[in-house]
């Protein structure tokens, strides 16, 4: 079919855009599937990290955790493998309801993007109280010692040593937390003042975990106000970032109706 100069321009880009989002969902739902099936490779792989000294996969080397992120990555790769592959084939074989269901798809995550912001702004306080409440909760009932750790505990320690902080509020709330009592410790590792790079956990008072003070540790400070600070803080950031994702599925949104609306023209 002979399509117009701005027709023949939102296929292609449609196409490129499509195709590298395509792309990058094959290669997550790839990985995911593959740490699924075959955990013993990547463990193997854990055990060379550490042996090197790489401290990135050291946290990953459970196999409840490598499950959990198994899970995690099948979900968004195929998420994001579908909707780029109605997005990459409806502009490449110039199909109306390819592009039309992309577009709704587009739109519907774009709706719920606005509305999500437009309820934390309207209802501030209420927002802010849920949000703490299901940030510990993830505490209570997930968080546990390193020997047992999940996918959750692993996120909690990495952002408790990026961010210098502990906990939602502090290092209380995870005295509601069973399984990490039955490490008898009063703060995680992750909540000590560490040396060294912070991905190896290593506290620099070894009796933090179990006698913290505000020298050795952050055990005082909650990880919800650091990181509600940092967003303050990189405000300009946070809002270019936002305006820029927003543009961007406008934009391409458009170009999937008015491709559409084009070929309509066409029959």
């Amino acid at each position: 079919m002979s399509l117009d100069f701005g027709s023949w321009c939102a296929k292609y880009i449609l196409c490129l855009f499509n195709f590298v989002f395509f792309l990058c969902g094959g290669a997550v739902l790839s990985v995911g599937i593959w740490l699924k099936l075959d955990q013993k490779s990547f463990i193997a792989i854990t055990k060379i990290a550490e042996n090197r000294d790489v401290p990135e996969f050291q946290q990953f080397s459970q196999p409840v955790v490598i499950s959990q992120l198994a899970y995690i990555l099948i979900v968004v790769g195929a998420v994001i493998f579908i909707v780029s592959f109605m997005g990459y084939c409806g502009a490449l074989q110039e199909s109306r309801c390819l592009l039309t269901t992309y577009g709704i798809l587009l739109l519907t995550i774009l709706l719920i993007e606005v509305v999500a912001v437009g309820v934390a702004l309207a209802c501030k306080g209420k927002a802010e109280t849920e949000t703490k409440t299901f940030l510990k909760t993830t505490v209570s009932d997930y968080y546990s010692t390193n020997d047992k750790a999940d996918v959750v505990t692993v996120t909690w320690n990495i952002l408790m040593a990026q961010m210098s902080c502990c906990g939602v509020d502090d290092y209380k709330d995870f005295q509601t937390s069973e399984k990490f009592k039955e490490g008898n410790m009063t703060v995680p590792v992750a909540c000590c003042v560490l040396e060294g790079d912070f991905r190896r956990f290593s506290p620099k008072d070894p009796n933090c975990p179990y006698s913290p003070s505000e020298a050795n540790s952050y055990y005082k400070t909650g990880c919800y106000k650091t990181m509600v600070n940092w967003v303050l803080d990189h405000i300009n950031w946070v809002i270019w970032v936002m305006v820029g994702v927003v543009l961007a599925e406008l934009i391409v949104m458009c170009f999937a109706f008015c491709l559409s609306k084009s070929l309509e023209s066409y029959k």
